[in-house]
């Protein structure tokens, strides 16, 4: 018995060896990525607090009247609504209590020109139903619904950020795919219900071997195992449609790809990636936004900032500050504010509910950029 005992023991230690070097070598690794900030030209003190929550913060959202949407993020596990209104200085759950049965795992969410509020459900990684819904903000009622089939959500997706075009009529969607490795675009028709995936896997929308060093921690789990290093993550639409910029957030280069040639089926599969144009260098990001005089404004996860790209690509930091955990999403608002959804990715991702609890509040902040004193919007 005591030889069996050691030899069924010495096999798990060699299963677990073995696994271990498995995950590491499909997920771990990662070289430091230089610091491309610079010194900010906006005083940190313009940074407001928003929104105050006891639960880690998703995308956000806010409308033309200035109404403020958020998500709270599925990988914090939360037990109350997961899509919430701040009103009077509170949360409200959106459109109602009843409505957070249509929930899995909303993340991402856009206010689009109609005046519908659009978010996008991953379905816990493509193991449930990733689910499309937008919603009437006058009557909260749902005016448009598309679950995804296992095509477009494969099994290990993460559908988690999306862009809608000014018509209306397009939705664009980014696949992180952290767990599966196949990131990509899916581009989804609003009139015909009907989804394509594109850019599947290719180079512009893969993770680089680069590690995510983020002033709370390093983002390495599992004793170093298993590293932070997602496909693509921020999309952000020009605001004549022309371009649909993107960039994975552990990849070096800032993208951009006519909206156009997205929407043209004919095109092979190369023969768009032959379309797609680099925009730059860029700091590992995770949301991005766009203003009206084409810059684009990249959230900065390792340094606590907000930083210009132009469209030649010259980079300018505006505002940084330790406050800012993880700069993830971000949505103009009336008057010239741009809104900042602070994640704190490192205080919630595989951590424990007490954890969370004990680094709360989360927050939503907002500055106004105040371009060469012309606010941005």
């Amino acid at each position: 018995m005591t030889g069996c005992f050691a030899r069924i023991l010495v096999g798990l230690v060699v299963l677990v060896v073995l696994m271990a070097v498995t995950l590491h070598v499909r997920y771990g690794g990662g070289e430091p990525y230089p610091d491309l900030s610079g010194t900010p030209i906006l005083d940190e003190s313009g940074l407001e607090v928003v929104v105050s929550s006891p639960e880690p913060i998703g995308n956000l959202a806010v409308s033309a009247d200035g109404r403020v949407f958020y998500t709270i993020h599925p990988e914090s596990r939360p037990t109350g609504p997961k899509l919430l209104e701040w009103v009077d200085g509170a949360p409200k759950a959106f459109p109602s209590d009843a409505a957070q049965d249509l929930f899995e795992t909303p993340l991402g969410v856009v206010v689009d020109r109609q005046n519908r509020l659009w978010t996008v459900d991953h379905g816990n990684h493509g193991t449930g139903q990733a689910r499309l819904l937008a919603f009437d903000l006058q009557t909260g009622a749902v005016v448009h619904d598309h679950i995804f089939d296992s095509a477009v959500a494969q099994l290990g997706s993460f559908l988690q950020d999306l862009q809608v075009d000014s018509t209306g009529k397009y939705v664009f969607i980014a696949d992180l795919s952290f767990w599966r490795k196949n990131p990509g675009l899916i581009a989804y028709d609003v009139e015909l219900g009907k989804a394509r995936r594109l850019l599947d896997s290719d180079p512009s929308v893969s993770a680089q071997d680069w590690l995510i060093r983020n002033p709370t921690k390093d983002m390495k789990f599992f004793g170093g195992v298993v590293a932070l290093k997602p496909g693509v993550d921020g999309i952000a639409i020009g605001r004549n449609d022309e371009w649909l910029y993107y960039g994975a957030m552990a990849h070096d280069t800032m993208y951009r790809v006519k909206v156009a040639d997205l929407l043209d089926d004919s095109l092979s599969a190369g023969a768009l990636a032959a379309r797609v144009r680099a925009v730059g260098p860029k700091p590992l990001n995770d949301g991005l936004s766009t203003d009206r005089d084409g810059n684009l404004l990249i959230t900065d996860v390792e340094h606590s900032a907000i930083i210009r790209m132009k469209p030649d690509g010259e980079l300018t930091t505006l505002i940084r500050s330790d406050r800012i955990r993880w700069a993830d999403a971000l949505s103009y608002g009336p008057e010239g504010w741009l809104y900042v959804a602070d994640s704190a990715i490192p205080d919630q991702m595989l951590q424990s509910k007490a954890h969370i609890q004990a680094n709360a509040p989360y927050y939503v902040f907002r500055f106004k950029p105040d371009i060469d004193g012309i606010p941005g919007q």
